[in-house]
């Protein structure tokens, strides 16, 4: 019986899904590298029909941002593991069309080309689509970066790469700088060491948003196997790629450029004037640098075996901070050996970091995760102790201390203007709109990914750049413009940009980086760290004087994953259950409100809809509420909880802090439990 009989077979008795089955008849049909061939008769012939089904009953869904799942299966073949290098990584990424591999890599640049091509060919001009990527340390995330860039080459554009793993913003700021159409990062940020991803950005420097995402991926979608093949380093029997590349134009107007190494026709790759111009931009995150000389700052900060090495470090020295970083953690790892997730979000992540600041006495704990594109921190309380803080608290007293020293230094005015603003998500706690409005500046809620916040900056700026080209006749180069004059400009023309940030530990200072800034927020938060130990106070004591101010918040998230296909139809279960039938109470607590963003028409502050998605509100008796909605990254579901409760005194915040934290706990224990029970049906 062949691998074909036996798949048909499978199908027949269900153990194969139809449309594993017939993604896999799709793949034996075309020429696939022997490798490949090899890894699908491996697991037939094991009859490993639920790792069959997780690999090929859908490709890999190229969403709005791009994709990320699994580069490594759950059942590994010999075919795939080869020999493997140094670190663990195998000699191929796992077959399938639902696994992120040379395949579904080749097939995103394809589509991704395509629409930047025809974007441009609308738009008039007629110039090859320019690309720039970066990638962290995961497995292949260096070949899916030189992979990516032949297939843009390929295709007739000019890619720019690193020489080495680079963050998440730093690829934001270059395309940008580079003056490029489009980017990508290979990256699948803090998931499990078998996943990698692949995600995209548009000239504004930023992951994309409508109308292009839905473009982007309808391009990809459109894309057959069979013209991913040739574009394969070896097809066939591994036999050498038929296509040569297409010569194509070198230079890319910016400085810097035109000195950076050429690798082949049409992929160049960057120098150190690249480092150097991301490091000057996110230098600028500091508001008033002389707070660093008087507090002589001491901190521990660990890479987590990733790309935050290369950035953070350096601006915090330069800034006066004394930096401890964690030898354990400093070599660049796909592995991530020394901790279970490399999520700084989790205790566990910041241990190693915690024990070296314990050891030296330093001040806090700095950690980043593999893309740098999101930090997270623990300080010292009255008592000596480390105290981990949640994205939400780090992200309320940032946004504090950043709106009262603009004010301070008269940026903006002390009554505060709507003409400034602060930037979050719906699910990130709503302390900030609370800090926000008492400072008299406007406060915009976007839907949940940082994609969104970025959008209203691009809006921001080109609201500046039409005034003033209608009202006096100057075309602006926004990104040239000193940082100081731009602010000014769009306070007068616009929106002046304050802080944003997510409750996912992401943050962003200013808009000269279109996306969270890891980087950046490590400067940001050494420079409050600096600003409180000067007045004599701990961090912790800041966060109290923000809550004896604006009342205690307390956030909680509920994480309930499910993987495979199986997994995928729990959580759309839950989904269109919440749509189908809302929830009445949970428990003894009735629920007051139920708002479902994708089918109520909901306005941000500035009058502009927020489009609709799968995100619910729900509004509880006790005065608590939720947001619930699917990642778009992982396979899981996410709840975000909301508690508050009025503070009196000083006196009374431990009792309410206690009381607060026991209801929260009784209300995320119901909210899981019904879900759980709409997952099954």
């Amino acid at each position: 019986m062949t691998t074909l009989d036996k798949i048909q077979s499978a199908a027949i008795t269900g153990d194969l899904l139809p449309s594993a089955a017939e993604n896999l008849a799709a793949w034996l049909a075309a020429p696939l590298p022997s490798w490949a061939v090899a890894s699908i008769d491996e697991l037939v012939a094991a009859s490993a029909w639920a790792e069959l089904n997780d690999r090929f009953y859908r490709y890999l869904e190229f969403g709005t941002g791009g994709m990320r799942g699994r580069t490594i299966g759950v059942v590994t073949t010999a075919a795939e593991t080869g020999a493997p290098g140094p670190q663990g990584t195998p000699a191929h990424a796992a077959v399938g069309s639902n696994v992120l591999n040379d395949f579904t890599l080749v097939r995103a640049t394809i589509g991704l080309f395509r629409y930047t091509a025809g974007y441009l060919a609308a738009s008039k001009r007629p110039t090859p689509p320019a690309l720039v990527i970066a990638h962290d340390v995961r497995h292949f995330s260096r070949h899916f970066c030189e992979l990516a860039a032949s297939t843009w080459t390929k295709l007739g554009g000019t890619a720019c790469i690193f020489d080495g793993p680079r963050s998440t913003p730093q690829l934001s700021f270059s395309v940008r700088w580079l003056r490029a159409h489009a980017g990508v990062v290979i990256t699948a940020s803090h998931n499990p060491p078998h996943d990698n991803g692949f995600k995209a950005y548009f000239e504004d420097g930023a992951q994309v948003v409508p109308p292009h995402d839905k473009g982007i991926v309808a391009e990809v979608n459109a894309i057959p196997l069979d013209e991913v093949i040739p574009f394969l380093e070896n097809t066939g029997d591994d036999a050498e790629n038929p296509h040569p590349p297409v010569p194509v134009p070198q230079k890319i107007s910016k400085p810097g450029i035109p000195n950076a190494k050429k690798r082949d026709a049409g992929i160049v790759i960057l120098n150190a004037d690249a480092d150097a111009a991301y490091q000057a931009a996110a230098a600028k995150a500091v508001i008033d640098a002389g707070v660093f000389a008087k507090a002589k700052l001491r901190v521990a900060y660990s890479n987590i075996h990733a790309t935050g090495i290369v950035a953070s470090v350096p601006l915090l020295e330069r800034a006066g901070v004394e930096v401890h970083t964690v030898p354990e953690q400093a070599a660049l790892d796909p592995r991530f050996p020394t901790v279970k997730s490399p999520n700084p979000e989790n205790a566990e992540a910041l241990a190693k970091a915690i024990e070296l600041a314990d050891a030296r006495g330093l001040d806090a704990v700095l950690a980043t995760d593999p893309d740098c594109d999101r930090m997270g921190v623990a300080a010292r309380n009255r008592a000596g102790k480390l105290e981990l803080l949640t994205g939400n608290q780090i992200g309320a007293m940032l946004a504090e201390y950043r709106i009262s020293k603009y004010k301070e230094l008269g940026w903006i005015p002390k009554d505060g203007t709507h003409s400034a603003a602060l930037v979050k998500t719906f699910v990130t706690s709503p302390l900030q709109d609370a800090i926000g409005h008492h400072h008299g500046v406007k406060v915009i809620n976007t839907l949940t990914g940082f994609k969104w916040i970025a959008a209203k900056l691009r809006g921001y700026e080109e609201q500046l750049k039409q005034k003033l080209l209608a009202a006096e006749g100057i075309a602006l180069d926004y990104d040239a413009t000193p940082f100081a004059t731009r602010a000014r400009l769009l306070l007068r023309h616009s929106t002046f940009y304050l802080f944003g940030g997510e409750e996912s530990y992401g943050y962003l200072g200013n808009d000269c980086v279109r996306d969270k800034d890891g980087n950046a927020a490590c400067l940001m938060f050494a420079e409050l760290c600096a600003f409180v130990k000067n007045r004599g106070l701990t961090v912790t004591e800041y966060l109290d004087e923000i809550y004896l101010k604006h009342g205690f918040y307390l956030e909680g998230v509920i994480n309930i994953y499910y993987e495979g296909a199986s997994g995928a139809a729990k959580i759309k279960r839950i989904l269109d259950g919440y749509r189908a039938s809302p929830p009445q109470k949970f428990g003894d607590i009735a629920v007051t409100r139920f708002q479902d963003f994708g089918r109520e028409t909901i306005n941000d502050a500035d009058g502009e809809r927020i489009p609709g998605q799968d995100l619910y509100f729900v509004t509880l008796a006790n005065g608590y509420s939720f947001a619930a909605r699917g990642s778009g990254t992982e396979p899981k579901i996410k709840f975000y909880l909301f508690a508050q409760s009025k503070v009196a005194s000083a006196a009374d915040l431990p009792t309410i802090k206690t009381k607060v934290r026991a209801e929260l706990d009784r209300v995320k224990a119901l909210i899981e439990s019904d879900a759980r029970t709409r997952a099954e049906g």
